[in-house]
């Protein structure tokens, strides 16, 4: 809608374009960042701006915003709580809240109610890591954004280490989604109080009802503290965990990190709800004008070109929260280091190359279609190892972190390790250990994979600290310590992982302990073939892309105050060491590998002050002229996982959404949407795209239109911690698939038989 007469022209030095709503404590505005990225501005009323009680809450909710700003909440761009009139700036986006949709369209079911509890649970437990406690989960403070719910609205949340602010004479909250002890002493409710809320949250997305429901919000409060809850309507694999979220004991209720774990094990498919089936008026939010506290929840996500005039398109309100921020920053970076932590061990082989290959897209869901629609799934000359079986194994120690454990395949053998798992040899045929080696001076809980080379399994072993610290070599044959060397450990604030040690044929390369120059090794003896020092005033990790070796440099000074403005990609002459010519690229980009046009693709990151949102650009380096190109990309992706398969670049969405994007233009070439949530970067086998994720669970795509062509069950063992932070990755044995989950889980199947219920 137009501004009105008596609306400012500006808040905080920013534009307003147009009015997006009103509540009962403020008003919100659409406004832009200097860059034009769309914001969206709540002004406090002035009746509540002389309130010094209620300018503490507006203090408490910025600081909360900030705090927990990542992949699942609000991205806070600027705020002034001490204006005369108070207002905070969030990022903007175009999506329904979840009352909306319930109300439009009615209850959820199916893989959209599947991938909706995820989601909240995901978002509720990065909540509670920074800290906070929310106190207000309700339909109307979920958004559903294209790349999964976004949860909003700290206006009455809680950090653990901050007083707990009640209104003078007033229980806040909303009654059919408060706890028990929210009603009965609210200065008391921790991180419990969201899990009972999640719960009531998920019995209204599956039923459209509440499970307190009541005729007036005095007999639901007494019915949230004193009855049982109403689940005859939940799905039953739904149910079986959603009854303990809504005990009436805080301490009798999971953690949103257990409800996760046990959520991905839920099947694909939930059940449709019941026909006609729409939400109540009593199992609305109460006390609040949904439309005008839908307007101030605002998202980053894939704005649609409705985000341009918002005000004119009232089917697509605009909702404020979340994306990018403070936290968002740390948060994204370190999702993308967790997930291609190790990526080196990915794909080597003997002769082969460790190459880093991590890696959305949206149509509608796709279930597993019947064997006479399954596209061939690997190339005509694949073979299962003799005597293959399909197998599930769990590996000795480690901290049951997905995305840590790596393996690599090579012959009849599957070696694993990292994430502090022992270095274990598997039998590719039936899962059979040959071998666990926990070697003296090598940690359990401090040995890294790099991959294997003939007759040598390659990785690192790190300090307390988490530094990388030896290069390690173990023989293939038994596990034993061939040899081992000191290296530097900058890898990670240069190319956003810490591969620390790459390799590539018979050949390791790494940073020498001094960090000053670089050096390869013969993998079997570790004998230094050349030692090339660095670029004067620089500081160096190497990187394998495609079957090249480049060196990713930096500012000393500037990797020291981790904030590299300009990085240099040389190329390495192997044979020699010797640096070819820099490569200069302003920002801060991050490698994806070597696409099949024998260029190095990078992606540049988004930031809005010191906190990374996603990415701007997809960039393009020729080895051979030296010329970077680049392309806007139409979507910042945020929270999304980036890879590269062939020539296209992928982004894996927390929500299970899969993009590919052709890094010439920068353009889509297509999305689809998978139930395979928090999923890995692609792996590419006999012209088939896998993506897996942390529970096991692996689909398949068609690489020229994402067509879904089977997914499986997931595999993990459950337990343990594995979060959309972490995934799985999955290597080729010929036809047979191998793959890591949760629990310290490794799993073989035959691609063409793929595990599915039923």
């Amino acid at each position: 809608m137009q501004l009105r007469a008596g609306d400012p022209e500006e808040i905080g030095g920013y534009p307003l374009e147009a009015r997006l709503g009103a509540g009962g404590m403020g008003s919100v505005f659409l406004s832009r960042t200097a860059s034009g990225r769309p914001i969206a501005i709540k002004l406090i009323h002035q009746q509540f701006a002389d309130d010094e009680e209620f300018r503490t809450r507006f203090r408490q909710e910025v600081s909360a915003a900030r705090r927990v700003s990542g992949v699942f909440t609000a991205a806070v761009v600027d705020a002034d709580v001490e204006s005369h009139h108070p207002w905070m700036a969030t990022a903007y986006i175009s999506g329904p809240t979840l009352a909306q949709r319930i109300g439009a369209a009615g209850s959820l079911g199916g893989a959209e109610l599947r991938m909706l509890a995820i989601g909240l649970t995901e978002a509720l437990r990065d909540i509670h890591r920074a800290g906070v406690v929310h106190r207000d989960l309700k339909p109307s403070n979920v958004v559903l954004s294209p790349e999964g719910p976004r949860v909003i609205d700290f206006g009455i949340s809680r950090a653990a280490d901050h007083q707990t602010l009640t209104m003078t004479g007033r229980v806040i909250g909303t009654p059919p989604f408060m706890s028990p002890e929210q009603l009965q002493a609210p200065r008391e409710v921790g991180p419990e109080s969201d899990v009972f809320s999640l719960g009531t949250l998920l019995v209204y997305a599956a039923t459209g009802q509440g499970p307190f429901d009541a005729d007036s919000p005095y007999m639901t409060a007494y019915q949230v503290v004193h009855e049982d809850p109403a689940l005859d309507r939940v799905p039953d694999a739904l149910r079986t965990l959603v009854e303990p979220c809504l005990s009436k004991e805080p301490k009798n209720r999971p953690s949103a990190d257990e409800l996760l774990m046990q959520l991905r094990t839920l099947p694909e498919d939930l059940g449709q709800p019941e026909s006609g089936v729409s939400a109540r008026p009593d199992a609305q939010d109460t006390g609040t004008d949904a439309n005008a506290d839908t307007n101030t929840r605002l998202l980053t996500g894939r704005p649609k070109q409705s985000v341009r005039n918002p005000a004119n398109d009232p089917a697509t309100e605009p909702v404020g929260a979340h994306d990018g921020g403070p936290t968002a920053g740390r948060t994204l970076r370190r999702r993308w280091r967790a997930v291609v932590a190790c990526a080196a061990a990915v794909a080597a082989i003997a002769g082969g190359a460790a190459v880093l290959q991590s890696g959305p897209g949206a149509t509608q869901a796709q279930d597993s279609p019947p064997d006479g629609d399954r596209r061939t799934v690997s190339a005509s000359d694949a073979r299962l190892p003799d005597g293959f079986g399909r197998w599930k194994v769990s590996v000795r120690g480690g901290r049951n972190i997905p995305d840590e454990l790596r393996c690599a395949a090579r012959g009849d053998s599957v070696y694993c390790g990292g994430g502090g798992v022992v270095a274990t040899r598997i039998d590719t045929a039936d899962g059979t250990r040959v071998w666990s080696r926990a070697n003296p001076g090598v940690p359990v809980h401090n040995m890294h994979f790099v991959g294997v080379s003939g007759d040598t399994v390659l990785g690192y072993r790190t300090g307390d600290d988490g530094d990388a610290e030896e290069v390690v070599a173990l023989t293939a044959t038994d596990g034993e310590e061939l040899w081992s060397a000191p290296l530097g450990s900058d890898a990670t604030s240069l190319v956003g992982q810490p591969t620390e040690a790459v390799l590539l044929g018979f050949s390791v390369y790494a940073a020498d302990a001094s960090e000053s120059r670089l050096v390869a090794r013969e993998a079997a003896t570790g004998k230094t073939q050349w030692s090339t020092p660095f670029p004067d005033g620089s500081t160096c990790t190497p990187l394998v892309a495609g079957k090249r070796v480049y060196a990713v440099c930096a500012s000393r000074s500037e990797v020291d105050a981790l904030e590299v403005s300009q990085k240099s990609f040389h190329t390495v002459d192997v044979a020699t060491g010797r640096l070819g010519k820099a490569m200069r690229v302003t920002g801060d980009v991050l490698p994806l590998g070597g696409a099949a046009d024998g260029s190095l693709v990078l992606l540049e990151e988004h930031r809005t002050g010191v906190a990374t949102d996603g990415f701007s650009k997809v960039m393009r380096l020729d080895p051979r002229t030296g010329q970077v190109t680049s392309a806007v990309l139409p979507s910042r992706y945020s929270g999304a996982v980036p890879g590269l398969a062939g020539n296209k670049v992928y982004f894996s969405g927390t929500a299970g959404l899969i993009t590919a994007v052709d890094p010439a233009t920068g353009k889509e070439a297509w999305t689809r949407q998978t139930s395979v949530e928090a999923a890995s970067g692609p792996t590419a086998s006999g012209g088939v795209l896998y993506f897996s994720s942390a529970s096991g669970r692996v689909t398949a795509l068609d690489p020229d239109d994402g067509r879904v062509l089977w997914t499986s069950d997931p595999q993990g063992a459950g337990g343990g911690m594995a979060d959309s932070m972490t995934s799985g990755r999955v290597v080729f044995s010929g036809r047979a698939l191998i793959g890591t989950a949760s629990g310290n889980t490794v799993f073989g199947f035959d691609v063409r038989k793929p595990p599915r219920a039923g």
